[in-house]
């Protein structure tokens, strides 16, 4: 049995010994590297682009806009983000030209002698007065989404009942600060065609914007080794994969373009602000919910990108794993003069779970009543049925709380706090203090569009070994890992006969994106079926049934055996995306998260002991590389929490935009973790498997907020959670 094994990880190996080849690896001859000229305005004219006639410009190659083959657009959900400006820029950092040169520091000397000349406009920076503001950003009222999802009868209920709760809570953005930047190079082919080859996380997503781009199809992606992604290199890589082939296509040399960290955080994409207003109706004797009214306002930047789908997600998570008769979600996603923002873990998902956990406390607060007990009384059970209408089966909530609770019991680590390094040894005033939040979270693509998509897999008999073909890629979570398990699994033999093909779009079929916890669920299901038939496609050749390995010493052909599967819809979903009404998700995992924290009185400071976490994963297909999942999403979660702070200047650029200063946990601000897996097997899923990748992100931060309030009183509704934002509500507590 190879499922539910702790295998080796198939990247390890080469990762460890430095074999792996990441993109900036790769220097074929002849190779230029670009840089990418941005606007230093939020919103401004562009009067005209010259080259500085006192520089020389002998080996540089130079693109603007007039040199795109194609269209001037990055083709995603709709066509308002230009590759490269023209005539306007709409966001700092916005790229309006491209250098390439035959190193960097001439491709950057270059770049600076590129003059731009604007004419400053006015921007619109706030998201509270975007929508129908006469600043026209995005069509003609700024609005990217709207989305209200309503089941009962919320406004009459509030309006009866006595006891109604409000509540505002406001989180900020947050960088996913992969370890490796952004990085393309682009290979001009000799049959006029062009190779990408990159760090990234969906192939497909690039050539369907670079067939607008160039103006043909003649193009292949190939994905590098990728050092993170976290949404992060799902939609962006298309911006600099254009780049990229512009410049190579022009100069007719391949070209690399990498950014440097502080390019790469103050261009790309982040995690989206957001302002939550909460107002609901309790039953002061019970305890249970009896309606609400929740308002979301996302900030979606200058350009749409997947803001609609981060909308979509956020109000169909907002009241959390909570139980109300009576609902209504209003989400509205706006445009404003500020770097786009886009896909990040979670997808809007960890806002809301955020301000809905908060706003149990604020009811537990408000009744007198335990915030634990609060919960414990209003989570789903089987049969309860969501904002959306959805009637939910195999619900492991309470289970999740309940583990976790049990595996909290054992004794603390000792606290770090004496030992810090200026931190005031013996004499520091600490207050130690626990939170419990609870998450759900709904598990592949919202509603049909795995139906509507349609992934594929491909898997192969080549010679004595088996070769699975996907465009799943594997940007540190484990992919190429579980996939050959799966294959190895249902073939009954060893997984060191399965290998993975080069995500390389010229060879694999389209499984879709690596996004939305679906690769393990919904790729996987696709992968397993393809083994199936791959199967019974030799059992039919050779006229047999039986093992494997018989049959193969049975087949008369030496040329390659490859089947292809596609995803089904076995579940029966049934989903309107004019209403959302149905089925938003084919299945929800669930979590519990348990902080222990020690507050500094003085400093204000967040020092963090322990994290339990009890997490229903439906089938732990590695549990080693499960448990590194939920780990790390859990530590970004922390990060999120109390120190990742995005600080924007008058412009909207990131004002901290290095490592030194955007500040991130590392080990030494680890604290002991604790993690439970809980196995509700999905019977849509690989061997009973649930998505995984976002779920651990979504509640630490709740937690850490109803830990600070236990230990020391201060209530703190915005994130992140900084030391000077807890002396101040310490202040006011």
């Amino acid at each position: 049995m190879l499922i539910g094994q702790d295998l080796i990880r198939a990247d390890g190996p080469a990762k460890v010994t430095g074999q792996a080849r990441y993109v900036d690896d790769v220097r074929p001859d002849g190779c230029l590297y670009g840089f990418t000229v941005r606007s230093p305005w939020a919103h401004a004219r562009i009067d005209g682009i010259e080259l500085d006639p006192d520089f020389d410009w002998t080996d540089i190659t130079v693109c603007t806009a007039a040199d795109i083959p194609g269209e001037n657009v990055v083709a995603l959900m709709t066509d308002d983000q230009p590759v490269l400006a023209d005539g306007v820029v709409r966001h700092v950092a916005e790229p309006v030209a491209l250098v390439a040169g035959p190193d960097r520091d001439r491709a950057l000397a270059a770049s600076h002698h590129v003059r731009v000349a604007y004419t400053p406009l006015t921007p619109l920076m706030d998201p509270e007065v975007s929508a129908g503001n006469a600043h026209r950003i995005f069509r003609d009222d700024n609005v990217y989404s709207r989305i209200t999802v309503e089941h009962g009868e919320a406004e009459r209920v509030l309006a009866e009942t006595d006891t109604v709760i409000t509540g505002t809570y406001r989180v900020g953005l947050q960088e996913q600060l992969y370890i490796e930047p952004q990085g393309m190079m682009a290979i001009p082919r000799a049959d006029g065609g062009v190779t990408l080859f990159g760090s990234m996380q969906c192939p497909y997503y690039i050539v369907k914007a670079l067939k607008r781009v160039l103006g043909h199809d003649d193009l292949n992606v190939v994905q590098a080794v990728t050092g993170g992604g976290f949404g992060g290199k799902e939609e962006y890589p298309s911006i600099v994969a254009a780049h990229a082939a512009v410049l190579a296509l022009k100069a007719g040399r391949p070209v690399k373009l990498i950014y440097r960290r502080d390019d790469d955080l103050r261009a790309t994409t982040k995690r989206h602000p957001a302002i939550m207003h909460y107002r609901v109706a309790v039953d002061r004797a019970t305890g249970k919910l009896q309606a609400a009214h929740v308002k979301l306002l996302f900030d979606g930047g200058a350009y749409n990108t997947l803001s609609p789908v981060v909308n979509s997600r956020a109000v169909l998570h907002a009241l959390g794993p909570y139980a109300c008769p009576h609902v209504k979600v209003e989400g509205l996603m706006v445009a404003t003069n500020t770097p786009p923002n886009g896909a990040f873990r979670g997808f809007g998902a960890p806002q809301v779970m955020f301000a809905a956990e908060r706003h149990m406390d604020r009811i537990a607060r408000e009744l007198g009543r335990s915030p634990l007990e609060l919960r414990r009384l209003n989570l789903y059970q089987d049969g309860d049925v969501t904002p959306s209408g959805q009637r939910l089966v195999d619900v492991g909530a309470t289970q999740v709380l309940e583990l976790a609770l049990k595996e909290a019991e054992a004794g603390l680590p000792a606290s770090g706090v004496p030992d810090r390094a200026g931190g005031g040894g013996a004499a520091a005033r600490v207050a130690p203090g626990r939170g419990v939040a609870i998450a759900w979270h709904g598990c592949g693509f919202t509603g049909n569009g795995e139906a509507a998509l349609k992934g594929q897999a491909d898997v192969a008999i080549e010679g004595d070994r088996v070769v699975i073909y996907t465009a799943s890629t594997d940007i540190g979570q484990g992919t190429d890992t579980i996939f050959p398990a799966i294959v190895a699994e249902v073939l009954g033999i060893s997984v060191d006969r399965v290998a993975n093909a080069d995500h390389d779009t010229a060879t694999v079929p389209d499984s879709g994106p690596t996004v939305a916890s679906r690769t393990a669920m919904v790729v996987g299901g696709v992968v397993k079926q393809a083994a199936e038939k791959l199967l019974a496609a030799l059992q039919a050749e050779v006229g047999a049934e039986g093992a494997f390995d018989d049959l193969l010493a049975q087949r008369k052909s030496a040329a390659p055996l490859r089947v292809r599967a596609q995803y089904r819809d076995d579940l029966g979903l049934v989903w309107d995306p004019a209403t959302y009404r149905g089925d938003a998700y084919p299945t929800y995992g669930w979590a519990c998260v348990i902080v222990d924290v020690d507050v500094d009185l003085d400093t204000g400071e967040v020092l963090y002991r322990r994290l339990v976490s009890a997490t229903d994963v439906g089938k732990a297909l590695n549990p080693v590389l499960c448990t590194g999942q939920l780990e790390g999403g859990a530590l970004q979660g922390l990060g999120y929490a109390t120190c990742e702070e995005v600080v924007l200047d008058d412009q909207g650029g990131m004002r901290n935009n290095r490592l030194t200063n955007y500040i991130i946990p590392t080990a030494l601000d680890a604290p002991e973790m604790v993690t439970a897996l809980v196995e509700i097997p999905f019977s849509g899923g690989p061997f009973g498997a649930k998505g995984i990748g976002e779920i651990p992100h979504d509640v630490p931060a709740a937690a850490v907020a109803q830990a600070i309030e236990a230990a020391c009183g201060a209530v703190l509704d915005r994130l992140p959670m900084t030391p000077e934002r807890v002396l101040a509500a310490l202040q006011e507590s």
